[in-house]
Parts: structure tokens; C-alpha cells; sequence
């Protein structure tokens, strides 16, 4: 039985094992402690959903990179065209040289990303944090506006930029001074929102929220754009409701301010459909700029920026792109994904692994009062841990040790929310009904075992 087919399985009793052990404490004495890592696990070799550790232990991956593995781990196909690519040429910088896999990839995006526009252009840099960077400089560009307003619970990346974009104030401590012109706003996180609204009156009330910022940060006409994931990721796997974007399109489009879709996290089939975009779209309120990353190129550094033409048109030369931006192998793997997913239909296996784990989800929120709130679209499912489904009051402790004691069986998750106490679906979506079921298992044991944590 191939790696990819088999299911978790912990032959050193407690993980890591002893070989395990030894690159945890090297790592520990030559890398960054910043960094971070809260995982007893270390990967020698992956394949689909599963990866095994130095000791011969076999996990399945709940995390897959953080949303990076949609594809699953070493897909043949999309090693044999980085080989295949490397044999040619690893690098061509583009500010430099043409090469036509980064004109096909642009192509291909232009004709697939659902933004507003029919003539778009595509930039290709190397990480989210990128290409958030590089839309808002673009925004600024066409507007010729300063400001940006961005939500609570957003996450943007580590730049010196998109620390300032992003939430959660953990990821930028004594990072500062940060860019002035970004100003922050609620998102609609409908499970908190005041109680007794309908979901009609708290998206009313989100949306005056909104309207409040131009009164009290920034007039609107200031503003370049409004900028937020369609689903947050580290603030909680929190959908933007549809409502809520049709209103958010309609102020831009009032105001002469861009619309920009962050989808580093939720692109690439993840969603359902290739980007959480499309149905913004289908819905008549498409972004005016999408940002990408993540499962673009299953794990080789890349990610991508599009947007109607007109509004690359106004960008100075020379102000975007960068030495790596669309390097050749990231390129070429990109293709080979991109490919896959539409011949394979991974969206439609990412519908599929979301109904089977919602469904169970939802029936473990009627059973255990410990579950407040199940949540996502697609395979981005979040399961919010509370003490009790009355006061709705986070429950970081319990999401901890259930992460800790999945982990010791197998099963490999990673938690999200500002109080950490929301547990992240991002399996790769080549996953078996059998994996499935066998991670659930495993969650539901490490939950049962932490009812009484509060």
C-alpha cells in the first residue's frame, strides 16, 4: 500500500519517536525559536493527505501547509513538470527576460479569476504577504488615495505592511513603527454578533460599521480600497456573507474605491468552486483585485495578483515585481496544478469532504455543549470550541489539548480564531473517504477525552 492510501497509524507509542526527537532538538539549537512550532512531528516523506516521520509513524494531515496542499503531498504529475522545467532553466527573472511559462500562467489566470473586467493582467511575487503588499500599492496607484481599510480578525502577513493590515497583534509585537493609512473595521462574524440580531440586522448593523469608518478614519474619498478575505483564516474560518459583499461592492462602486479579495487561503479549489470569489461573482459583486497564493504551485514559493487591466495600466514602472516573481519552476507547477484541478474537478471533491465533515460536525454541536459554532464554505470548515453554547465564552484550552492528543493518534490539526479556540479544516482534498472517517474518529475520541476542559 502506497503512503498516500494508507491511514494514521503511531508505532512509537508516544510521538516523536527517538529520531524524531533528535532533529526536534537540533532544530531547537540551529533555527529561529520565533518561528515557532507546536507539533510533536516531523515529515520525512508525504504523500496525498499522509506523511510519515523518521520512526516510521504515519500521520494524516489536517493542516496541509497551512492550505498550501490542495493537490496533496509529491502529485507525479506536478514533480515530473518541475523536473521537466529544471531541466531547461530554474530561473528568468522577468523584468529581464521572457519566459513563456509565466506568460502562460498570466494567461491562464486572466481567463479564470473571477474579477471585475473582461481584459485583466496578472503579476506573479513569491508569498500572500506579497501579493497583498503589491495590491495595495496597485490600489493606491489607480486611485491615486492613501488609505486602506481592512477588519478585525484579518490576516495579511508579515510584512512591515501587512503586519499593520493584519488583526491579531501577536504576529507584529515590537515590530513597530507600521505604515500609517490603514484603518480597521468590524467584520461581520455573525455567530458574535450582538445578541438577538437576525442575520439580516447584524449584517445591517456590520454594514453602518463600515459606513462609520469613513466618518471617523477616513473620508472615503481617501480611500483606495477595502481590502478582506472572503473566508478569514486566522480569524476564525469566518465567512464574509454574501449580503454583506453585495453591500461592501455597492459602497466601493459609490465612492470610487477598489474591492480587494485576499483568496491566499481560500483559492485553489478549497472553497468548492476554484476561488471563493466566483460566488461573489455569480452573486453580481465580483472584486475588482484578487491575491493569491498558498496551493498555486503545491508548495514551490509563488503567488499572483489579478485585476483588470485599466487598473495595472495606471502602476508606474518599475514600483511591482521583483527578482523571484514568477520563477520558472513555481510557474511551470502552477500550470501542471491548475491543470489537475480542472481535468479532476477538485472543487467538486472539496464540496465533498466539507458535506461528510460538516455533517458530522453538526452532529457532535446537537451533543456535546462544548461545540458553539460550525462554520466555512466548501472543505474551509471551522469548529468553534466555547465553554458553554449560552454564554458563547471562548474555550482556548480545550481546542489546545484536543490538538495535542489528536496529534499523539495521528491526526495532525491546527487551531484559529483571536482566542484560539477554533480548530481549522485544511485537508488536502485528495483525501479518502477512509482518511476522512479516520480523522474523525480521532477528533471526536481527543474531544470526548476534554469534555471537562474549561
Amino acid at each position: 500500500m502506497t503512503l498516500g492510501n494508507q491511514l494514521p497509524k503511531i508505532i512509537t507509542g508516544t510521538v516523536p519517536g527517538p529520531k524524531g526527537q533528535s532533529i526536534v532538538d537540533r532544530r531547537a539549537a540551529a533555527c529561529a525559536k520565533a518561528i515557532g512550532c507546536g507539533y510533536p512531528s516531523v515529515m520525512s516523506r508525504a504523500e496525498g493527505a499522509m506523511f510519515e516521520d523518521p520512526d516510521g509513524n504515519v500521520f494524516l494531515d489536517w493542516v496541509g501547509g497551512v492550505g498550501v496542499t490542495n493537490l496533496g503531498y509529491s502529485n507525479p504529475e506536478v514533480v515530473k513538470a518541475i523536473q521537466d522545467q529544471s531541466a531547461k532553466f530554474c530561473h528568468a527573472m522577468f523584468n529581464i527576460y521572457s519566459h513563456e511559462g509565466y506568460v502562460e500562467l498570466a494567461e491562464k489566470l486572466n481567463k479564470i479569476v473571477p474579477v471585475k473586467g473582461d481584459v485583466r493582467n496578472t503579476m506573479f511575487v513569491c508569498s500572500g504577504s506579497e501579493a497583498d503588499e503589491n495590491a495595495v500599492k496597485i490600489a493606491r496607484a489607480y486611485t491615486g488615495r492613501p488609505n486602506i481599510i481592512v477588519f478585525s480578525g484579518a490576516f495579511h502577513g508579515r510584512t512591515n505592511l501587512t503586519m499593520a493590515m493584519t488583526a491579531k497583534k501577536a504576529y507584529s509585537i515590537g515590530m513597530g513603527p507600521f505604515p500609517d493609512g490603514i484603518y480597521r473595521c468590524e467584520f461581520p462574524y455573525l455567530y458574535r454578533a450582538p445578541k438577538g440580531m437576525t442575520e439580516g440586522e447584524a449584517i445591517d448593523y456590520y454594514i453602518a460599521k463600515l459606513e462609520n469608518v469613513f466618518m471617523e478614519s477616513t473620508p472615503a474619498e481617501h480611500c483606495a480600497a477595502i481590502l478582506f478575505e472572503p473566508v478569514q483564516g486566522e480569524g476564525g474560518f469566518v465567512p464574509a456573507p454574501i449580503e454583506y459583499v453585495k453591500a461592501v461592492r455597492q459602497i466601493c462602486d459609490k465612492y470610487g474605491i477598489l474591492l480587494i479579495a485576499d483568496e491566499v487561503q481560500s483559492g485553489f479549489a478549497r472553497s468548492g468552486k476554484m476561488f471563493t470569489t466566483e460566488y461573489w461573482k455569480e452573486a453580481g459583486c465580483p472584486a475588482d483585485i484578487v491575491t493569491m497564493a498558498k496551493s498555486i504551485a503545491q508548495g514551490v514559493p509563488m503567488s499572483a495578483v489579478t485585476a483588470r487591466k485599466e487598473i495595472f495600466d495606471k502602476v508606474p514602472a518599475g514600483t511591482i515585481g521583483g527578482t523571484y516573481g514568477g520563477n520558472a519552476l513555481a510557474c511551470a507547477a502552477a500550470l501542471k496544478v491548475i491543470e489537475i484541478m480542472e481535468r479532476e474537478d477538485y472543487p467538486a471533491k472539496a464540496r465533498h469532504i466539507g458535506a461528510k465533515i460538516s455533517e458530522r460536525y453538526n452532529e457532535w454541536k446537537k451533543e456535546y455543549k462544548v461545540v458553539g459554532d460550525v462554520r466555512g464554505i466548501g472543505s474551509m470548515l471551522g469548529i468553534e470550541f466555547v465553554t458553554d453554547q449560552e454564554s458563547k465564552t471562548p474555550n482556548p484550552a480545550i481546542v489546545k489539548a484536543i490538538i495535542q492528543d489528536a496529534a499523539q493518534m495521528g491526526l495532525i490539526m491546527e487551531n484559529a480564531g483571536n482566542y484560539g479556540n477554533v480548530i481549522r479544516l485544511l485537508a488536502p482534498l485528495c483525501m479518502t473517504d477512509e482518511q476522512t472517517e479516520a480523522g474523525l474518529e480521532i477528533f471526536e475520541k481527543a474531544l470526548v477525552k476534554n469534555l471537562n476542559i474549561k
